[in-house]
């Protein structure tokens, strides 16, 4: 891991401002993103402290490969055992790569700091300053307005920046006076930060700052060949069950829509499937206290098998499995708007959703008794053929390709493109709105 770690830095040192393997003929107008140069206590020094809160995990062993965590296996071309938090670091990585990067910040439409917020929160959530959550980010702005030219702030005073911060929005939104204090930073809420852009997994129901993007998968294909040849497999897999659900919870007695779905899988699986065309009506896999988080062999076999994949809200909206069991061919059952058509516009469009989704209300669920398995089951099987084949159509939207891919793959626009599509887009509006003021 030291060796791995070492390298990563003297990548980011070494490389060069223009991608590695660059389209020639790639049109920048209106592209063109300059990365801000930070201090490493904003990046590379919250890497070497990759042990130090032991109450979130040891995330020393998804360093490797830039963030994309260990290969599956050693024969692996694909398969990776990526933490989502990573995400902060797969992003810098691909940006390094970006075809359309100018050092010349007057000339860029955006601009990238590579800040790590969501490892840096940790010393303010799990580490020793927990009571000085307000100070999150507090450095980074004196940095950038006082510290490093100052004129590329001044220009349109953050308007233009965007950063990535790897976990939910929600742990960004504490009260500057809040009191008592609980779990979260005030980042998100410092005046300061107002006009950043900031990349989320998750972003809140009234969003100013930040836009959510997709939780990295495990699924980083290096060239086309492996791309298609994992989406021939999804199109050969036989899909003998009926629904699915990976996760964990459901085990209180209060009411609430995992504890419905889990109640009722337990019931399906007494029940005949005969006349359904299933072999079996719902599989439970159980991913409680984060045992498939970095093992993907454990939900993936099952998601292949599986026509529709449920994704009931957690602690928070969203889940990382929506976009695993997108990986799997899998339709996306969602019981509220927040799990993702209202996060999630610029890599899975909203007019889209009933295309590839299907969508019932959770208070149906668990007040009304209405039955998952019969909703699913009255959806005709052409219809389910033509939704899973727009499952497929929109898999490489919610995909990290890996690092240093071939263009063939660059080919196919990738959760990474499509967000820095989406932000310089979100940027240019802003500032014309600036400019007609």
């Amino acid at each position: 891991m030291a060796t791995n770690f070492i390298f990563f830095v003297f990548f980011l040192i070494t490389f060069s401002a223009t991608s590695q393997d660059s389209d020639l003929e790639t049109d920048c107008t209106n592209k063109w993103i300059h990365i801000r140069h930070l201090l490493p206590q904003f990046n590379l020094d919250l890497l070497s402290n990759c042990s130090a809160y032991p109450l979130f995990d040891n995330f020393c062993p998804y360093l490797a490969n830039h963030g994309l965590g260990q290969k599956t296996h050693n024969k692996s071309h694909s398969w990776y055992r990526t933490d989502p938090f990573m995400l902060e670091l797969v992003f810098h990585r691909r940006m390094l790569e970006y075809p359309c990067l100018t050092s010349d910040p007057t000339h860029a439409n955006a601009i990238y700091v590579p800040y790590y917020g969501g490892l840096d929160s940790l010393k303010y959530l799990f580490g020793p300053e927990v009571n000085s959550s307000f100070q999150h980010g507090l450095d980074l702005y004196d940095f950038l307005v006082h510290v490093d030219s100052p004129n590329i702030w001044s220009r349109n005073y953050g308007h233009d920046h965007f950063m990535v911060m790897a976990r939910p929005a929600w742990d960004f939104n504490q009260p500057l006076n809040s009191d008592p204090l609980y779990f979260g930073t005030s980042f998100l809420e410092l005046p300061e930060f107002y006009n950043v852009t900031a990349l989320t997994h998750e972003s809140r129901a009234y969003p100013w700052q930040e836009q959510a993007i997709p939780y990295p998968t495990s699924f980083h294909p290096p060239n086309l060949a492996f791309f298609e040849s994992w989406v021939n497999r999804l199109r050969r897999s036989r899909r003998t069950t009926l629904m699915l659900f990976a996760g964990g919870g459901g085990i209180s007695a209060n009411p609430n829509v995992r504890r419905s779905i889990r109640l009722e899988c337990e019931n399906a699986t007494s029940m005949s499937a005969n006349g359904t065309g299933y072999e079996k009506l719902c599989e439970f896999v159980d991913c409680s206290n984060g045992i498939c988080q970095h093992d993907p062999i454990r939900f993936m076999k099952p998601m292949l098998q599986a026509s529709f994949c449920l994704q009931p809200p957690g602690d928070t909206p969203t889940r990382r499995s929506t976009f695993d069991g997108i990986l799997a061919g899998c339709i996306p059952v969602f019981f509220e708007d927040l799990s993702a058509k209202k996060q999630y516009g610029w890599h899975l469009p909203e007019e889209k959703y009933e295309e590839f989704s299907v969508s019932i209300p959770k208070e149906d669920v668990v007040f009304k008794g209405l039955s998952i398995v019969d909703v699913l089951t009255s959806i005709p099987r052409a219809q389910v053929r033509k939704m899973r084949e727009k499952v497929l159509e929109m898999l490489p939207r919610v995909m990290y390709r890996r690092q240093g891919s071939s263009l063939g793959l660059r080919s196919k626009k990738d959760a990474f493109d499509i967000a820095i599509e989406g932000t310089l887009e979100r940027i240019k509006s802003r500032l014309q709105e600036l400019a007609a003021q």
